[in-house]
Protein backbone atom coordinates (compact mmCIF):
# COMPACT_ATOMS: atom_id res chain seq x y z
CA UNK A 1 0.00 0.00 0.00
CA UNK A 2 1.60 3.48 -1.13
CA UNK A 3 0.96 6.19 1.84
CA UNK A 4 1.17 9.21 0.28
CA UNK A 5 0.36 13.55 1.90
CA UNK A 6 -3.16 13.24 1.81
CA UNK A 7 -3.27 10.05 3.96
CA UNK A 8 -0.89 11.14 6.72
CA UNK A 9 -3.12 14.33 6.50
CA UNK A 10 -6.10 12.74 7.16
CA UNK A 11 -4.55 10.10 9.74
CA UNK A 12 -3.34 13.10 11.52
CA UNK A 13 -6.51 14.73 11.54
CA UNK A 14 -8.53 11.45 12.76
CA UNK A 15 -6.06 11.65 15.45
CA UNK A 16 -6.66 15.59 16.18
CA UNK A 17 -2.35 16.40 15.70
CA UNK A 18 -0.83 18.78 14.34
CA UNK A 19 2.06 18.21 11.33
CA UNK A 20 4.82 19.82 9.95
CA UNK A 21 5.54 19.53 5.94
CA UNK A 22 8.62 18.01 7.45
CA UNK A 23 6.80 15.44 10.08
CA UNK A 24 4.42 14.49 7.33
CA UNK A 25 7.44 13.57 4.89
CA UNK A 26 9.11 11.55 7.72
CA UNK A 27 5.77 9.54 8.50
CA UNK A 28 5.71 8.91 4.69
CA UNK A 29 8.36 6.93 4.48
CA UNK A 30 7.71 5.02 8.07
CA UNK A 31 4.46 4.20 7.48
CA UNK A 32 5.31 3.28 4.12
CA UNK A 33 8.16 0.56 5.82
CA UNK A 34 6.00 -0.66 8.23
CA UNK A 35 2.88 -1.59 5.99
CA UNK A 36 5.68 -2.71 3.36
CA UNK A 37 7.04 -5.11 5.94
CA UNK A 38 2.99 -6.04 7.16
CA UNK A 39 2.83 -7.50 3.27
CA UNK A 40 5.73 -9.41 3.31
CA UNK A 41 4.23 -11.37 6.78
CA UNK A 42 0.75 -11.99 5.07
CA UNK A 43 3.21 -13.99 2.64
CA UNK A 44 4.17 -16.68 4.79
CA UNK A 45 2.33 -19.75 4.98
CA UNK A 46 0.98 -20.18 8.26
CA UNK A 47 -1.06 -23.18 7.27
CA UNK A 48 0.25 -25.79 9.78
CA UNK A 49 1.26 -22.89 12.47
CA UNK A 50 -1.47 -23.37 15.47
CA UNK A 51 -3.08 -20.30 17.02
CA UNK A 52 -1.87 -19.94 20.38
CA UNK A 53 -3.58 -17.81 23.21
CA UNK A 54 0.30 -17.46 25.34
CA UNK A 55 3.35 -17.06 24.40
CA UNK A 56 4.86 -20.07 26.27
CA UNK A 57 3.12 -23.18 26.87
CA UNK A 58 3.86 -23.50 30.88
CA UNK A 59 -0.21 -23.90 32.46
CA UNK A 60 -1.27 -23.71 36.05
CA UNK A 61 2.38 -22.95 37.57
CA UNK A 62 0.79 -21.85 41.17
CA UNK A 63 2.34 -23.83 44.24
CA UNK A 64 0.99 -26.47 45.88
CA UNK A 65 -1.59 -25.34 48.45
CA UNK A 66 -0.44 -27.52 51.44
CA UNK A 67 -1.37 -26.71 55.21
CA UNK A 68 1.53 -24.88 57.39
CA UNK A 69 1.78 -23.78 60.64
CA UNK A 70 0.61 -19.73 61.49
CA UNK A 71 1.86 -17.24 63.59
CA UNK A 72 1.31 -17.67 67.09
CA UNK A 73 -0.61 -14.67 68.81
CA UNK A 74 2.36 -13.71 70.83
CA UNK A 75 4.91 -13.41 67.97
CA UNK A 76 2.17 -11.11 66.06
CA UNK A 77 1.38 -8.93 68.90
CA UNK A 78 5.54 -8.69 69.28
CA UNK A 79 5.27 -5.86 66.29
CA UNK A 80 2.09 -4.26 67.63
CA UNK A 81 2.45 -1.20 69.26
CA UNK A 82 -0.21 -1.90 71.56
CA UNK A 83 -2.84 -5.14 72.04
CA UNK A 84 -5.35 -5.63 74.40
CA UNK A 85 -5.99 -9.43 74.41
CA UNK A 86 -6.13 -11.30 71.52
CA UNK A 87 -6.74 -7.79 69.43
CA UNK A 88 -4.93 -5.10 68.38
CA UNK A 89 -5.18 -2.06 70.27
CA UNK A 90 -5.48 1.01 67.65
CA UNK A 91 -6.20 4.80 68.43
CA UNK A 92 -10.25 5.67 67.73
CA UNK A 93 -10.61 7.24 64.55
CA UNK A 94 -14.40 8.16 63.90
CA UNK A 95 -15.80 10.54 66.51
Amino acid sequence: MKIDKKTIEYIANLSRIKLSDQEKEVFIHQLSDILSYIEKLNKLNTEDVKPMAYAVSESNVFRGDTLEPSISIEDVQLNAPAAMGVFFKVPKVIE
